[in-house]
């Protein structure tokens, strides 16, 4: 278990390695001047020989190569530079803006998860045919709505209409409803997809049966037996959901006008402030890897059968026998799986 932790460790550093170096490159070739962007579009009495030296003071008439590696060396000091438009360390900038986005991160994936949850299980769950294939037909809807339409939707039922909540801003609780509704939309309905798909499969097998027989109930064998087992397809693209409310912060903080890494991150994009794009960039991408390993880390307690299978492995390989070979005596069900989870 040492041993794979601290692989994982190295490939998370890898990937963080490789987003901000991508970013910066891809960056660094947008055709803009970044001192004309610190001195703003309305300083006209800007000499030449001033932005000169604000780009030798900021290092910016240097090769792209130099410029990486000094970049670079900051950021293992924790150093993510300074921005371009608002001229304050970076770190202060994204600090200043992750709790408001992660109020409705949190409730949005609370709210996704209850609601898509819920629809798997009771379209699994009902005799009705009719309700089960309607409510099945619900999340491709959800996935396929547009966010920035679906949350004008919400300003315009909730905020002008009946009232109840505010359509701009981001004071009090009650402003976080809508923003967390809209983000919990498509999130809420990939989980259904997912869930309700893996449920129909689990609730086929002998296991199942076996439960029924013994007098277990419907809800019993729902939520107890098949519930646990097909929840795991849907644990294994947590890092892919993450992603999707992250990015979703973008549009959703933008359309009610919140405070937040998304808006900061449309503003920075806009006036090409590269080391704030850079360390977004490089905070998404460490919450990415971090998501991810918590999965892999927590999958096998959800599903012995991982760790099982593995040591079998091993074993194998140490008794001379060919890795990756299929062994004579096929393993039954109950003690490897059939597909082996990465």
């Amino acid at each position: 278990m040492t041993r794979y932790v601290l692989s994982r460790i190295g490939q998370a550093v890898l990937v963080l390695w490789a987003a901000w170096t991508i970013s910066f490159f891809v960056l660094y070739v947008l055709p803009s001047d970044p001192a004309r962007i610190m001195v703003g579009p309305d300083a006209t009495d800007v000499t030449a020989a001033q932005l000169d030296a604000l780009r030798h003071q900021y290092g910016l008439d240097q090769p792209v190569l130099v410029q990486y590696v000094q970049h670079l060396g900051a950021l293992l000091t924790g150093d993510l530079g300074r921005s371009i438009g608002v001229g304050r360390p970076v770190a202060d900038v994204i600090g200043e803006a992750i709790a408001p986005t992660a109020q409705i991160a949190v409730a949005g994936l609370v709210l996704a998860i209850v609601f898509g949850g819920g629809i798997a299980v009771l379209a699994t769950w009902t005799r009705n045919r009719a309700l089960g294939q309607f409510l099945l037909q619900l999340p491709p809807i959800g996935v396929a709505v547009p966010g920035f339409w679906f949350a004008l939707l919400l300003v315009q039922w909730f905020s002008f209409g009946l009232h109840v909540f505010p359509a701009f801003g981001g004071e009090g609780p009650a402003s976080v409803v809508l923003p967390a509704i809209t983000l919990a939309l498509p999130t809420g309905a990939t989980i259904a997809q997912l869930l309700s798909k893996s449920l129909v499969q689990t609730l086929r097998e002998p296991y199942v049966d076996t439960a029924y027989a013994k007098g277990a109930g419907r809800w019993r064998v729902q939520l107890r037996h098949a519930l646990k087992n097909a929840a795991l397809p849907a644990l294994t693209v947590t890092g892919l959901i993450v992603g999707q409310l992250f990015s979703g912060t973008v549009v959703t903080e933008t359309v009610f006008s919140r405070p937040g890494l998304g808006r900061v991150t449309a503003t920075a994009v806009q006036q090409q402030d590269i080391p704030v794009v850079q360390g977004i960039v490089l905070l998404a991408a460490a919450i990415f890897v971090v998501v991810n390993l918590v999965v892999d880390l927590v999958y096998p307690l959800l599903d012995p059968r991982v760790v099982v299978a593995g040591s079998r492995r091993k074993l194998r390989d140490q008794d001379g026998a060919t890795p990756g070979a299929t062994p004579d005596a096929t393993p039954s069900s109950a003690t490897e799986p059939k597909a082996v989870p990465a």
